[in-house]
């Protein structure tokens, strides 16, 4: 069977502040981010339906890291006390480690600043 990457995106809109950043840093203040996030999955592609996996369950996997981030103060989210797009990448991996084939998790923070982690 051929090895195959899948990608679902998503996105959320949150606000965050960096705690550990010097206090002239604009990124110590409280401020929001309309944030896009792609799970990248990979592996052979089924021998009967021709997927890697599912694009809903992914979906559906991805529902509690919504219910968790989407219009949250990101520093109030347990292990997010520092919401560094690294830190966040890392999180989103972590939380969703029961999803089969996950290979990646990609944190855009703007149009032109992104984090990835591969766990």
């Amino acid at each position: 069977m051929p090895i195959v990457e899948v990608v679902q995106g998503f996105r959320f809109e949150s606000a965050h502040f960096l705690p550990n950043v010097p206090d002239t840093h604009r990124c110590k203040t409280m401020h929001g981010h309309s944030y896009r996030v792609d799970v990248h999955v990979t592996g052979p592609t089924g021998e009967r339906s021709g997927m890697v996996i599912d694009f809903f369950d992914v979906d559906d996997a991805f529902e509690p890291v919504m219910a968790a981030l989407d219009h949250q103060v990101l520093n109030t989210v347990e292990g997010l006390e520092n919401p560094t797009a690294e830190n966040i990448a890392i999180w989103i991996f972590n939380t969703l480690s029961g999803l089969k084939g996950i290979s990646k998790v990609v944190v855009h923070e703007t149009e032109f600043s992104r984090a990835s982690y591969q766990g």
